[in-house]
């Protein structure tokens, strides 16, 4: 289907190769790290060409596969920046930039280029997305009203992160974590899906606050908390709160005239979708509580792939759309305004 050269050999990375397993019909040509010992250890658990520059690993995918961007964020923009003006199209894990101004750049730069654009989170192409979105647009379940989304993370600054390693043996970069922040990391996962269901957002609302000055030693980090309210231009308002000191609570809850939809797992490609429809029992007013189970018309959607660490997400969906798109001479789901819009409305913290 399609060719795709890896540049960062992180935590990340094997997340991405762990999916590609699933995903024969794409080649992995090559990887690419400024640390040779981890691009090395990472080639060797996953028998991968090691590239010996920036240059010639972006040649090899230069105007027929992509260029996968699994670096620090920090340096999404110059990697992205370089991949483009050599005639790659990219696929970017988040946030495509730190800035909303940088992320303009690089679309601009893509569209001079005839190049696609696209960014991560790729959940918004998994089966429990596509099963609310369907569930919505389907009107069956009432007029969306008032959504709540949770992406709390547990106090992760007391979690035992020095033993989170991936499989080829990178740690988890939790002073980059920090540093970067829980908004620009996770708030895609479930904006993404609200932007794919009701389109673009008008207006954010939002407060933020780094509640733990100090985390394992890093000081001056990003906020560890934050909440917006989003209006969007058709749709239901919106609170998303994304924290890493509250309890874990991934809850995805949408309230209608009829009752809710609600999703337990933002990082399960396999959530289950139910619908807690709205009761009367004599003088009360209360919802299901078991609900009923939403699926498909089709029982097989995308590869499933099993729990790693936190997740049962198939990282692989968001550049095996993009390499699609590509073939078919035709604009990535992923890629576009909708990448930038998605850029733009995460950078409210």
């Amino acid at each position: 289907m399609g060719q795709v050269a890896i540049v960062g050999c992180g935590f990340v990375a094997d997340l991405y190769m762990h999916a590609f397993a699933a995903h024969p019909q794409i080649e992995i040509v090559g990887c690419f790290d400024q640390d040779k010992a981890r691009q090395k250890a990472f080639a060797s658990h996953w028998g991968l060409r090691e590239a010996a520059d920036f240059d010639r690993l972006a040649q090899d995918v230069a105007g027929r596969g992509l260029l996968l961007n699994l670096t620090n964020p920090r340096a999404h923009f110059e990697v992205n920046t370089a991949a483009l003006e050599a005639g790659c199209h990219v696929f970017c894990e988040k946030p495509l930039a730190m800035s909303y101004e940088e992320a303009a750049a690089l679309q601009a730069l893509a569209t001079r280029r005839g190049l696609q654009l696209g960014t991560a989170p790729s959940s918004v192409l998994g089966e429990a997305a596509q099963t609310l979105a369907r569930a919505v647009r389907s009107q069956r379940y009432g007029t969306p009203r008032l959504v709540y989304a949770e992406l709390d993370d547990g106090f992760v600054a007391q979690a035992p992160l020095e033993h989170w390693v991936s499989a080829s043996g990178a740690p988890w970069p939790y002073e980059d974590e920090f540093q970067v922040g829980c908004t620009l990391e996770h708030a895609g996962y479930y904006l993404s899906w609200l932007i794919a269901i009701f389109g673009p957002v008008a207006r954010v609302t939002a407060f933020c606050s780094e509640i733990l000055a100090e985390k394992r030693g890093v000081t001056g980090g990003a906020p560890d908390f934050s909440v917006a309210l989003l209006e969007f231009e058709q749709g239901p308002l919106v609170r998303l709160t994304c924290s890493i000191v509250a309890p874990h609570d991934h809850r995805f809850r949408l309230m209608t005239d009829k009752g809710v939809l609600a999703v337990k797992q933002a990082w399960d490609n396999s959530a289950a979708v139910r619908f807690h429809k709205r009761l009367r029992l004599r003088r009360r007013l209360l919802e299901n509580p078991w609900g009923q189970r939403i699926g498909l018309p089709s029982k097989t959607t995308h590869p499933k792939l099993s729990r790693k660490g936190a997740a049962a997400m198939n990282f692989a969906l968001g550049p095996e759309e993009m390499l699609g798109a590509i073939a078919a001479s035709q604009p990535s789901r992923l890629s576009g305004d909708y990448a930038l819009h998605l850029t733009e409305v995460v950078g409210f913290h």
